[in-house]
């Protein structure tokens, strides 16, 4: 066993740990929706259980990117940075995520046309991030906003609108993509872990002071979630590959 002590400027084990279950079950998941996709296996991933364990690691990243932001937040702060500054850092981290979303937007249009990625968890993310700064003042009180939008979704549940609202949440009645994780409701899920970050861990420091034990697998874990964006920008060329490689998927598919 290891001990890893909360640093002030370094990362947080738990948090990486949690990214890290979350990639994780990311892999896993799009594993199988390869397999059924290719028809290797044929395997219900549109609904049921792993529907349900899609969305639960879809939340998972989401809150985290939350989370993560409001100790960002507060260690920029801390370093002097606020005002257009602190604008600028966010709107460049969140602008460079959302273009290469917007590279996987082109690369499975080529790829697979029909349901191709429109706005997925990258777009989100990216789109999250440049938008934070709206709401950094709101503190916990992020966590009543996230659920307003929640609600709010609720009531818009079942409006169509035209496929350039489809970053908000609208869209024609026989829209399909891939992987679709619009701005109503997802970024509510943003403001949470934002409220909740600033309640757990008040100006970027966590509140409790025990250091964290992690084992083997732990380990693995963390250290998978602090690379989380090349796991996610490198694991479906590395399947589909290891499917060709094994005899599971024709390269003519592809070609």
């Amino acid at each position: 066993m290891k001990y890893f002590s909360h640093s002030p400027q370094g990362r947080y084990p738990e948090i990486d740990t949690a990214r890290g279950i979350a990639i994780l079950m990311m892999v896993t998941f799009h594993l199988l929706f390869d397999l059924n996709y290719f028809g290797v296996m044929d395997i219900e991933v549109s609904s049921g259980f792993w529907r349900i364990f899609a969305i639960i690691c879809a939340s998972l990243f989401v809150f985290l990117v939350g989370l993560s932001l409001s100790i960002s937040k507060d260690r920029a702060i801390a370093k002097g940075i606020s005002g257009q500054k602190l604008w600028k850092k966010y709107l460049m981290r969140g602008g460079g995520l959302l273009l290469m979303g917007l590279g996987i937007t082109a690369i499975t249009y080529l790829a697979i046309g029909d349901g191709f990625i429109l706005f997925g968890i990258l777009h989100l993310i990216g789109t999250s991030i440049m938008l934070s700064p709206l709401f950094f003042r709101f503190g916990k009180g992020n966590i009543y906003l996230g659920c307003s939008l929640f609600i709010f979704s609720i009531l818009l549940a079942g409006i169509t609108g035209p496929i350039w609202l489809a970053w908000l949440g609208f869209h024609p009645a026989h829209f399909y993509s891939i992987d679709y994780e619009p701005l109503i409701p997802w970024f509510g899920l943003v403001l949470v872990g934002l409220g909740a970050g600033s309640y757990l861990y008040p100006e970027g420091k966590p509140r409790w002071s025990a250091d964290i034990r992690t084992g083997p697998i732990s380990g693995f874990l963390a250290l998978a979630g602090r690379h989380s964006l090349l796991i996610y920008l490198v694991h479906q060329p590395v399947i589909i590959g290891l499917m060709m490689a094994t005899g599971l998927l024709d390269p003519g598919l592809l070609f």
